[in-house]
């Protein structure tokens, strides 16, 4: 979950500094949450998968 939080904390940065036109660290911060977000995603998914196969026990 820290990935998905630290993604939530740029978006935030980068509403900010677009409300106060600082349209250059918005737009960095906006280009670090999507990549935290994404990489979330794919952990995410990682896991799930993991968790449906391998992690799976057998009753």
């Amino acid at each position: 979950m820290g990935l998905l939080k630290w993604a939530v904390f740029f978006l935030v940065i980068a509403a900010i500094a677009a409300l106060f036109g600082f349209g250059g660290i918005a737009q960095g911060s906006a280009d670090i949450a999507r990549v935290l977000f994404f990489v979330f995603l794919v952990v995410f998914a990682v896991i799930g998968i993991l968790g449906v196969t391998v992690f799976r026990t057998v009753t």
